[in-house]
């Protein structure tokens, strides 16, 4: 009796694995975006983006004329993923062009900010507004800061 209660444990640790597994991916090609963590993600990433992002680059992304690029609908957010994580932290001095308008103002990091909140805020700034990413994973995030942590920004 004892055999048919592990067989039926380790037949339903199985069937558990492969359902998290496979049963959580989509083939739609659009990112989870209904996991507790992702959402976790997001709510923090808001606050995070409210104290640190949001007098310049707004409450609602538009930016600040030619001052501050917006982020709302932005061709270089959607083309430096890994240039955008290391300026939240590091900063940026050089001029940029974002939507075909240049913007030399230059951007001061938060050199504070850990991995997890750069991936927190960056889950909230790529979900928001026209962006649908997913969510950006501190071990995705660590790796990218890792790599441009002594790159001069």
């Amino acid at each position: 009796m004892s055999n048919r209660n592990g067989t039926i444990w380790i037949s339903g640790s199985i069937l558990i694995f492969l359902i998290t597994v496979f049963g959580c991916s989509s083939n739609t090609g659009k990112p989870d975006t209904s996991s507790v963590k992702f959402t976790q993600y997001v709510v923090r990433g808001e606050e995070l983006y409210q104290k640190h992002c949001s007098n310049c680059h707004q409450k609602n992304g538009s930016g600040l004329g030619l001052v501050y690029p917006p982020l709302n609908t932005s061709d270089y957010m959607d083309k430096n993923f890994e240039k955008v994580l290391c300026l939240m932290k590091y900063g940026l001095k050089e001029e940029i062009t974002v939507n075909g308008k240049n913007f030399v103002q230059p951007m001061p990091g938060v050199v504070t900010l850990t991995d997890l909140e750069v991936a927190e805020i960056a889950t909230y700034i790529y979900n928001s507004w026209d962006h649908n990413r997913g969510i950006v994973d501190v071990t995705e995030a660590s790796r990218v800061i890792k790599n441009c942590a002594t790159a001069d920004q």
